[in-house]
């Protein structure tokens, strides 16, 4: 019988995961900038309350499996030591720049050209080169004075980077539901969130558990995100034989496979877009990606990677990033809006509520 080693299993799982998140996530659109520009177009919360219902059940669901399994989150990059959180507020403030400049973030993305757009394989091609290089490459070696600085360290260890109180975040959190929701019956209909969520804690026991018995390779405690791991599958796709297939690999094939999946069977997003504005849709493309794919390496994720999974360790560092990649998208979202630039494509409004087709 054909036998499997640990890693492999875990890839494969990883694949799965993927496929899982990208069909779930290409049926409603589930994206935290395209939330963002709905309140600003059309004032709809649709999309921003399956985001924050995602945070929510992340949270839940991996304190619960963390315990359960005995999972020590703080080995993660999001409590990494001597960490910088003036780095990962610009980091954040990049990112939300590039998520609204180029139409989505880097889960957006993914979805976007599993479903069809071609442009959205320039942005995430700029992902990943920027990703790299400001992980390993020359981008690395201009920022290293201020990734490295000890007196922005220093300040930055006087607030400890500590694990944040879980009631006190999940109320929050549910305050804005209910805000968003505006009914509470609205909040069973959040099916998209509430399994992204659960996918999540997933993705924390398949690295964490099943890691420890690999023997054949070192496989790290590690969740869901998108900014380098695009980075190391263009680099394993240029340099096949010296790289290795890994869990967050697999993840982001999965992502592509999944919404291509998906788009046979929910045809109505479909990316001949109608949107009138008149701007250079692949410089956009290019500019969003390139500040994306530095931004996620400075702010250790993207709008998946710390605003769901870095969330759901509750690393203080994770709610600095994504409430920076939050206020820059607002901003850049508006300053878009007001030159004519933010383009819509499709209208998401609650099931309850007749869409308004005059806006």
């Amino acid at each position: 019988m054909f036998e499997l080693e640990i890693y492999e299993i875990i890839n494969i799982l990883g694949l799965i995961l993927g496929i899982v998140f990208g069909m779930i996530a290409q049926k409603n659109q589930f994206c935290f900038s395209g939330s963002i520009k709905d309140y600003i177009l059309m004032k709809s919360t649709r999309r921003g309350a399956s985001v924050t219902m995602a945070m929510i059940v992340a949270i839940i669901s991996t304190t619960i499996v963390a315990s359960y399994f005995d999972l020590d989150l703080t080995k993660t990059p999001y409590y990494k030591e001597n960490i910088n959180y003036f780095v990962i507020i610009f980091g954040g403030l990049l990112f939300g720049t590039g998520m609204m400049i180029a139409d989505g973030c880097s889960n957006r993305h993914l979805i976007k050209f599993g479903q069809g757009d071609s442009k959205s394989l320039i942005t995430l091609v700029f992902i990943a080169i920027f990703g790299f290089a400001t992980a390993k490459g020359l981008i690395q070696g201009y920022l290293s004075p201020i990734t490295n600085n000890e007196t922005l360290i220093k300040l930055s260890l006087m607030i400890e980077n500590s694990t944040m109180n879980i009631y006190f975040v999940v109320a929050v959190l549910f305050v804005i539901l209910l805000t968003l929701t505006k009914n509470i019956k609205r909040i069973f209909t959040l099916l998209d969130g509430f399994l992204i969520g659960l996918l999540i804690a997933v993705a924390w026991v398949i690295t964490g558990v099943l890691g420890e018995e690999s023997m054949e390779r070192v496989i790290e405690l590690s969740g869901v995100s998108f900014v380098y791991p695009t980075s190391k599958s263009l680099e394993l796709f240029m340099f096949y034989q010296v790289n290795e297939f890994t869990f967050p690999i697999a993840l982001v094939c999965g992502m592509v496979i999944g919404a291509f999946t998906m788009s046979y069977f929910n045809k109505k997003y479909s990316f001949g877009c109608t949107a009138t504005q008149k701007i250079n849709r692949v410089t956009y493309n290019m500019i969003g990606g390139a500040l994306m794919g530095t931004g996620g390496i400075l702010s250790i994720g993207c709008t998946v990677g710390q605003g769901l999974t870095g969330m759901s360790t509750l690393a203080f560092a994770s709610f600095l990033a994504i409430v920076s990649i939050f206020v820059s998208g607002v901003i850049t979202g508006l300053i878009l809006n007001k030159s004519g630039r933010l383009p819509m494509c499709f209208i998401f409004e609650w099931n309850d509520t007749p869409p308004d087709y005059n806006i």
